[in-house]
């Protein structure tokens, strides 16, 4: 239980690992207003000498002040949402490589010379038998799947998986895509999307969410196709989808103020709740039990006052070109 974050502070040539059991949700809120916050942040959370693996980490980031780098990810509610953190990062992180690490802990790991696969076991990627369920009713799919058909036509269908949950079928898919009915245009945008050229034998995804194992290219199934991973970039698939099933736009300007509202939202003590909820007894006389580091409350970023108003100035002017866009 709990959504488990791990952050990595590089300086001087070390590296520091840290723990925090309910901030996978708040990772964003902590980078927010930048490095010397966001260091001072993680190093108020608990030092651990060990790696969170792929499925029990929820959120992570890796702050390297020797390089200057920043690699991150965490779930967003939305693409909006994921863009609007990416336009705050870029402004409150300047001279910073910021990057989404779409790989997960693999990114993290292969940053520090470890490798990707220090945090999953081998032969952890799970292919899946083809399948495909076209959702004539939902306008606000996960992903989308586009096709490249032989006549040189581009056909779109909203899915309710992952984009690399539809590598993870195989090139087996594409039948399937080929006898599948239409879907409706969408309505939102989706959080990823794939798309398959058959007669270049290419496959193109991009995604606002991690996509662990992307790098492990060819993933099984797909030997002798090549890969071309745009990260969050969504606008070469746009390009290819006809006219009648183009990608909406959000506005970021709502996005944007949902970022600060979250500055003056502390986290919940989740870990007070669980002391009380302990203290009843169980069916049949048996006692709850909770991990000791589900009791540990999140510690967030506390910016300074006049590290604050920076970032709400920062805030303010994005929220401005966003509602003129």
């Amino acid at each position: 239980m709990g959504a488990r974050a791990q952050y990595v502070v590089v300086e001087n040539g070390a590296w520091q690992r840290y723990y925090s059991h309910w901030a996978a949700n708040r990772v964003v809120d902590d980078l927010l207003p930048g490095p010397a916050v966001a260091t001072r942040c993680f190093r108020a959370n608990r030092e651990i000498d060990e790696w969170l693996d792929d499925v029990w980490c929820e959120g992570a980031a890796l702050v390297d002040h020797d390089r200057r780098i920043l690699l991150w990810f965490a779930f967003a509610d939305s693409w909006a949402d994921h863009l609007a953190a990416r336009a705050v990062l870029a402004r409150t992180w300047p001279g910073w490589d910021v990057r989404f690490a779409h790989d997960g802990m693999g990114d993290l790991t292969h940053h520090l010379g470890l490798g990707r696969d220090l945090t999953r076991p081998p032969g952890w990627f799970e292919t899946f038998e083809p399948s495909w369920f076209a959702d004539t009713e939902n306008t606000e799919p996960w992903s989308v799947v586009s096709l490249c058909l032989p006549d040189g036509s581009v056909r779109a269908w909203g899915s309710g998986r992952e984009p690399i949950e539809h590598v993870a079928d195989g090139p087996g898919l594409i039948d399937l895509l080929v006898a599948s009915p239409t879907t409706p245009p969408l309505t939102d945008m989706p959080y990823g999307g794939v798309h398959f050229d058959p007669q270049a034998r290419a496959v193109s995804l991009w995604a606002v969410q991690t996509v662990a194992g992307i790098h492990n290219w060819p993933l099984p199934g797909w030997e002798n196709w090549v890969l071309d991973f745009r990260g969050d970039d969504h606008t070469q698939q746009a390009g290819l989808l006809s006219a009648d099933f183009p990608f909406p736009q959000p506005p970021l300007a709502a996005a944007l103020r949902r970022l600060g509202d979250g500055l003056s939202t502390p986290p919940p003590d989740n870990g007070a709740f669980l002391a009380r909820a302990t203290a009843v007894s169980g069916p049949e006389g048996t006692a709850p039990v909770v991990t000791p580091a589900a009791l540990v409350p999140h510690e967030p970023a506390d910016p300074t006052p006049a590290e604050l108003a920076a970032l709400r100035t920062t805030l303010d002017a994005l929220v401005a070109g966003a509602e003129v866009d």
